[in-house]
């Protein structure tokens, strides 16, 4: 998978937090449509602050707007997740990342941004990072600026107290067969992660951005999930995640069925869909819908960014009504904060957004909500489920197969009540 380009300069930061961390998600939006309990609060007041080694991240309490999960009753249909996720999330000149958090708030969503780590590390410093297989300061997405980490830390503050995930793309995002992630072993792995951490946690001393709030949680406990760059690696990074305390991994490709547990960890893997216009199905990310019309050409023919546009956009819709009105199956949506092909991808991201996370029994969340409410689950009912082939709904109905009781026999064979003449 191509690189994510480097961040540039963005506009001057706006002074969201000034005042305290409480006041950022004033603004935000109550319990989510389908949400299966009650928030826990709003976010934590200043007298709960403690910060975290250098300052650049602090407890704050519980997040805000995370439902609390609730187990599926005897019969209950199960309700229909739509992940949204972005890989090397951050605030650019494009200002994508803000602009996809209003989109979520407009739209009853939460979602879980991947932040690659060096994105909080200045070019100046860029030797503080030691990859595996690679000289020190060497990153194949660049590092960034002043500017650009003031930016990037503004939009994660305010996605967390949104209710959104914050989890890791890591650093460096080496991809293929020379010193790229799929070649590292597993301490190498924890290597990587344990970098992602320090510099998301110490961009005050990095950047010299002290005046500015900190993150208002603790890293070391919210990260819980990942997927790595361009899907490789995901054998050994598995089992250094568990290692490490981690709870899903999304490195993967599968099928629209329900996911289980690899390695201890849930494999909330992206999935395949219908590809309008071909036999093939295709995975549900940008980046490949764009490689199977424009090639690694990133700008093709303008002509045709309407069409390709719309690709995607059918082509996950076509997916998300297979499982909607199948077997419910979490649909897994991956994307980069990128304008490939003139933007398209993400127009088709926002009209999927738009049309499927105000439905009902639909919620838009992130993979730590997901992965929050399948621990809740009864193990027999997720074992149930994922007895449901790809598109297929239960022949006598959510009731009856999920009650935990036979199905009643229907009328006109042996066993059914008579009828009447």
């Amino acid at each position: 998978m191509a690189a994510t380009q480097r961040i540039a300069a963005g506009a001057m930061v706006a002074a969201a937090c000034a005042a305290s961390l409480a006041g950022c998600a004033t603004d935000s939006n109550g319990k989510k449509e389908g949400a299966s309990g009650p928030e826990q609060g709003a976010p934590a007041p200043n007298s709960m602050l403690r910060l975290i080694g250098d300052g650049s991240t602090a407890y704050t309490g519980s997040q805000p707007h995370l439902p609390r999960p609730e187990r599926l009753s005897p019969g209950q249909k199960p309700p229909q997740f739509v992940v949204f996720s972005w890989d090397g999330a951050g605030e650019d000149s494009q200002k994508l990342f803000s602009h996809f958090r209003k989109v979520a708030k407009e739209n009853n969503a939460t979602m879980t941004y991947f932040l690659s780590g060096v994105y909080m590390l200045p070019e100046e410093k860029r030797d503080l990072y030691e990859p595996p297989q690679h000289a020190p300061g060497s990153s194949d997405i660049g590092f960034n600026d002043e500017q650009g980490i003031a930016d990037t830390l503004e939009q994660v503050r305010l996605a967390w107290l949104e209710g959104n995930e914050i989890g890791t793309h890591f650093n460096g995002h080496f991809c293929g067969p020379d010193g790229g992630v799929g070649t590292w072993s597993v301490d190498e792995w924890k290597s990587e992660i344990a970098q992602a951490k320090k510099f998301v946690k110490s961009w005050k001393s990095n950047a010299g951005l002290h005046r500015t709030d900190p993150l208002p949680f603790d890293y070391d406990k919210e990260l819980i999930g990942a997927r790595t760059p361009c899907l490789e690696g995901q054998k050994n990074f598995m089992k250094a995640a568990r290692q490490l305390g981690f709870r899903y991994d999304s490195s993967g490709v599968d099928n629209q069925v329900w996911p289980k547990k690899k390695e201890g960890l849930w494999d909330l893997s992206m999935q395949l869909v219908p590809f309008p216009g071909h036999t093939y199905e295709q995975l549900t990310m940008d980046y490949n819908f764009m490689v199977n019309q424009s090639g690694t050409e990133t700008q093709g023919d303008p002509d045709k960014f309407d069409y390709w546009g719309d690709q995607m956009r059918d082509g996950l819709l076509k997916g998300f009504y297979r499982a909607y009105d199948g077997n419910r199956a979490p649909l897994i949506i991956g994307n980069h904060f990128e304008s490939w092909n003139g933007g398209t991808y993400m127009r088709a991201v926002e009209d999927v957004v738009k049309e499927v996370c105000n439905k009902p029994d639909v919620r838009c969340v992130s993979f730590h909500q997901l992965a929050d409410w399948l621990d809740a689950q009864d193990p027999k009912t997720l074992a149930k489920l994922r007895t449901l082939e790809v598109g297929e709904a239960p022949r006598q109905g959510w009731a009856s197969f999920l009650s935990g009781r036979p199905a009643p026999a229907p009328k006109g064979v042996p066993g059914a009540p008579a009828v009447r003449q």
